[in-house]
């Protein structure tokens, strides 16, 4: 079978991506200074480190299996959200497929250094391969990074009125409060979007400041058909309260399997700052400093659990068995997809009344072929 046209596009594009993306010597260096410092500190702290792993050799099991189902849910919310824009696009995906691309994807971030961009290439390639327009592939995984991040904000305010305007709360107030204000921007940004006039001068704005380097120019040519894209997969506000309900979901179970993970310790878990602990874990944790965000996560979420209430040894048994289970077991379980879906052939199926290409193509030019001819 011959690659679709469009698909051999989509290939070269994700590749030039994840190769400009590529980590330099800094990220070398930021990464190996990281690790340096995890090693001292494993040897530092090593009675904490062997007070934690006797508790792991005592985990309760159907609490365990508890964090693994929440873990689950978590990653299948994850996969719903571009599902959602697809299907708001015009193309219905089933969920087990999508869900199997998000896994492998999260592998792809989690094991090579600069895992995200290539990541991000990959699953880009993989929605052309199988139907999706390019600009409909790149403004639905735009919209669902948005969305994440909108959804992890909304975790971390929570997390702030939830622990208190005492103690360690004052602390990260300010964050709160450039969450909020961040949070605020975004609406109006949003709804003044709606509006052409807006729009045009953004866009005049935007290429005045690029004009003088043609390939920023024509990143921002590609960029404003993205976000072109992405208003047209939902007019008006409420359609996307449901996507946006899932990327929040997807927080809310990963942090449900970190308190199941407590609890199949046998640790007592601090209600108060636990949310926030979660949440301000994940800040560093999606820079991606080092793959996996090995020895970030981990000091990151110990060091907090900690300022909230747990002894060392425990926290750092929780966070060892969150990531033991949000991480590392994910990790077999997405190359065994990406294996399958990478070396898979077939596209996506339309549901009646949709928009779909073969309903909006060009006159003079002929309608896309079916997937898989």
């Amino acid at each position: 079978m011959s690659e679709r046209p469009e698909s051999a596009a989509a290939h070269r594009e994700g590749w030039e991506a994840g190769r400009l993306m590529r980590p330099g010597p800094v990220w070398w260096l930021g990464a190996g200074l990281l690790v340096g410092a995890a090693v001292v500190v494993a040897v530092w702290r090593r009675h904490e480190l062997a007070q934690a792993f006797g508790l792991i050799s005592r985990v309760r099991v159907p609490q365990l299996a508890v964090a693994v189902g929440c873990e689950a849910l978590s990653v299948v919310c994850f996969a719903a959200v571009p599902r959602r824009l697809l299907l708001a696009g015009g193309v219905r995906w089933s969920l087990r497929r999508m869900t199997a691309i998000t896994v492998a994807a999260n592998a792809v971030a989690g094991a090579l250094p600069g895992g995200a961009a290539f990541a991000t290439a990959w699953v880009y390639r993989q929605l052309n391969r199988r139907g999706v327009e390019p600009v409909l592939a790149a403004a639905v995984l735009m919209v669902a990074g948005a969305l994440s991040a909108l959804g992890l904000a909304i975790l971390t305010v929570l997390g702030m009125f939830t622990v208190g305007a005492a103690g360690a709360a004052a602390v990260v107030r300010p964050l709160a409060g450039a969450l909020v204000l961040a949070l605020v921007t975004g609406l109006v940004v949003f709804s003044l979007s709606r509006f052409a006039g807006f729009r045009a001068a953004v866009r005049r704005a935007w290429f005045t400041a690029g004009g003088r380097s043609g390939r920023v120019r024509q990143a921002q040519l590609l960029l404003a058909r993205v976000v072109e894209q992405a208003r047209s997969l939902q007019p008006g506000f409420r359609p996307w309260l449901g996507p946006a309900a899932y990327a929040l979901m997807n927080w809310v179970f990963d942090a449900a399997c970190l308190v199941a993970c407590l609890w199949a310790l046998g640790i007592g878990v601090p209600w108060r700052g636990i949310l926030l602990a979660y949440a301000l874990t994940q800040i560093p944790g999606s820079l991606r400093l080092t793959p996996g965000s090995i020895g970030v996560v981990e000091a990151s979420l110990s060091a907090l659990l900690v300022l909230y209430g747990l002894p060392p040894g425990p926290a750092i048994a929780g966070t060892l068995l969150y990531r033991a289970i949000s991480y590392w077991a994910l990790q077999p379980v997405g190359w065994a997809n990406w294996i399958g879906v990478t070396f898979q052939t077939g596209g996506p199926s339309w549901r009646p009344g949709l928009r779909t290409d073969r309903d909006t193509h060009r006159p003079g030019r002929p309608p896309p072929r079916e997937p898989g001819t």
